[in-house]
């Protein structure tokens, strides 16, 4: 209306002297998981999920140790003309203050619909550099850190790919999300473009129990073996060291790969025909060999012929990696978009769907973890048969901050 009084903006409160007093965001506790109160059907849990909070302040970014959301949104941005170091800075303190008060429950600054966040379920923000970043904030970029090499099996398009800054958003909400997202591609127009947005899914929460391996869009348990941040081998696979950057050390990277799965074509193969193409069963994920899903696949398995159980070319032969330092931490969400217009299956008929895996992996190095893995699948894979790589990026994960820093302060020491 004409002649309101308007605030200050959340830019002017952050980065002029208004912001000098406003601390960043308290730690409001662990995260709040476990068993709801109560049991039966008439146990009120309304609202338990929904305060669940991930501390935002620590070592490392706690969207790389939290239990993955039902929901999530990956945003890139690629860096505008004008940035300079300073602006750089700016965008990433400004980005982390919105993160560090959203995942707690709390209005960001001049928040103008703080009630969006008071139910943050489990929300977190994870952000990531890529090489142009590194450069303009003058700081030695880790010999890893650029696009993948070219496999033939890749069908790669620029609205997927790269980016100079990226935000991995997961939560149980997608209100909560919703905001966060609206809040953060705001506050970025002074200094980059958003370059491309993929959103991705898992079933609800409380659909599985706590724990459950998630299932992709063709019915298979995805991730059988990734190692859990409470396993041995998690922070040998995945949190830098000595032999990265200093700026870079107590954080990690991520491959994110954009998956298209032909539907169409999975639908004419029976169930044998899948377990043998992944090598475990569809109904719980353990070993077409016998066991449980957390048994170890046997390669070497014999049926009554004299064959391998196991096809040489199944899914679990190809991405096998039996030194815990060298795997990697897979973190999966489905999509399912609208189909395009004028998009035809592999028949030349109208396409009836566009879904697939947003893959991403954590690992301490890209190129002696992810690229050796992703080269044995490209050369002989049977699930290249109905799946197409048509997007990949590489980031640098930040390490964490403390209360009152902001994550990306590293680059700039």
């Amino acid at each position: 209306m004409a002649g309101t009084r308007r605030g200050p903006s959340r830019r002017q409160l952050l980065l002029g002297g208004v912001a000098a007093g406003a601390g960043g965001a308290l730690a409001l506790g662990a995260e709040r998981a476990g068993a709801l109160p109560g049991s039966g059907p008439e146990a009120d849990t309304a609202g338990v999920n929904g305060e669940r909070l991930v501390p935002f302040h620590g070592e490392h970014q706690a969207g790389v140790t939290s239990t993955p959301g039902a929901h999530a949104t990956y945003l890139a941005f690629d860096l505008l003309p004008g940035t300079d170091r300073a602006g750089l800075r700016a965008w990433l303190s400004l980005l982390s203050d919105d993160a560090a008060r959203l995942t707690q429950g709390r209005g960001a600054l001049a928040d103008l619909e703080p009630e969006l966040a008071v139910r943050p379920a489990g929300l977190t923000a994870t952000f990531g550099v890529g090489p142009a970043a590194v450069a303009l904030a003058g700081a030695e970029a880790p010999a890893w850190l650029g696009p993948l090499p070219a496999f033939a099996i890749d069908r790669l398009e620029d609205r997927w790919s790269d980016g100079d800054v990226v935000v991995l958003i997961h939560g149980d909400d997608p209100t909560a999300i919703a905001h966060l997202v609206r809040m953060l591609v705001r506050d970025s127009r002074s200094f980059g473009t958003l370059r491309w947005r993929q959103d991705g899914f898992r079933r609800a929460y409380g659909s599985d129990p706590r724990g459950t391996t998630m299932r992709n869009l063709f019915g298979q348990v995805d991730g059988s073996t990734t190692p859990r941040p409470d396993d041995a081998g998690f922070a040998a696979a995945v949190w830098a060291g000595t032999e990265a950057p200093a700026w870079l050390r107590g954080g990690t990277s991520l491959v994110l790969r954009r998956i298209a799965m032909n539907l169409e074509t999975w639908d004419e193969v029976g169930i044998a025909g899948r377990e043998n193409a992944v090598g475990r069963r569809l109904s719980d994920g353990a070993p077409i060999t016998g066991g449980t899903e957390s048994d170890d696949v046997d390669l070497e398995a014999t049926d009554a012929s004299g064959f391998t159980v196991v096809n040489p070319a199944a899914h679990v032969a190809r991405a096998r990696e039996t030194d815990p330092a060298l795997r990697i931490v897979r973190i999966g969400y489905n999509y399912d978009d609208p189909v395009e217009p004028g998009a035809l299956d592999s028949q030349g008929r109208p396409a009836v769907s566009n879904v697939g895996l947003l893959f991403g992996s954590w690992q301490r190095d890209v190129s002696t973890q992810f690229t050796p893995m992703q080269e044995r699948l490209a050369e002989a894979d049977l699930l290249n048969t109905w799946t197409t790589p048509i997007g990949s990026a590489v980031f640098a994960i930040l390490p964490g901050c403390a209360d009152g820093g902001f994550v990306g302060e590293t680059l700039f020491a």
